[in-house]
């Protein structure tokens, strides 16, 4: 695929179908590499990352990287069309399992190899700040950064993609910014009005 290197966010909540849509946007690109960040912890841990690998097939190379995720980047980039990270929210884990809640370099790292484009990036995160605050002090220094970490991310990227039940939601993208037309049908007339929209969480009034 050629064009413009750009960075996709895709979130949402456990099992939305984040890592699928991923999967599927990154089939466009020529060279593409899957940057993992779990850690298999256990047998059943051990089969879906196998699992996994299988369904991407030869022609996505696989890297895995828990901890070190910026050198990574740095390594693959310059042979890669595209970098797809699955996912933020392990690699995070698993800095507070190794570093404790002392994870700001790692973070700003991250964050500058993001602006060094190309190759583009599709980076996959999750949803955790929706349920109750956590009740002790490290679960909410984790919460705290997981969503700092989305937003500084989103901030940068050229798209964001929420995931429902596997529907995906587009909360940002460029062309967004451009004024389009949304067509509502009157439920008196059956016709449809054009509604000028300039941004895509402005409905009509």
């Amino acid at each position: 695929m050629r064009g413009k290197p750009s960075v996709t966010l895709v979130t949402g909540g456990s099992r939305s179908g984040k890592s699928r849509f991923a999967c599927e946007r990154m089939l466009r690109f020529s060279r593409k590499v899957f940057l993992a960040t779990a850690v298999a912890t256990d047998p059943e841990m051990v089969q879906r990352i196998e699992r996994h690998k299988r369904e991407r097939g030869p022609e996505i190379l696989t890297v895995e990287e828990p901890v070190h995720l910026a050198e990574a980047i740095r390594h693959e980039a310059p042979s890669a069309d595209v970098i797809l990270v699955d996912c933020l929210t392990f690699w995070l884990n698993n800095l507070f399992h190794y570093r404790g809640s002392s994870v700001s370099k790692e973070i700003e790292d991250f964050l500058e190899v993001l602006g060094a484009r190309p190759p583009s990036f599709i980076l996959v995160t999750n949803e955790i700040n929706m349920g109750v605050i956590p009740n002790d002090p490290l679960s909410r220094e984790f919460v705290d950064r997981q969503g700092w970490l989305n937003q500084e991310v989103a901030r940068r990227a050229d798209e964001v993609i929420l995931m429902v039940a596997g529907i995906p939601q587009v909360l940002k993208h460029e062309r967004h910014c451009e004024p389009r037309l949304l067509r509502l049908r009157s439920k008196r007339t059956g016709r449809s009005n054009p509604i000028e929209i300039t941004s895509p969480f402005q409905g009509p009034q």
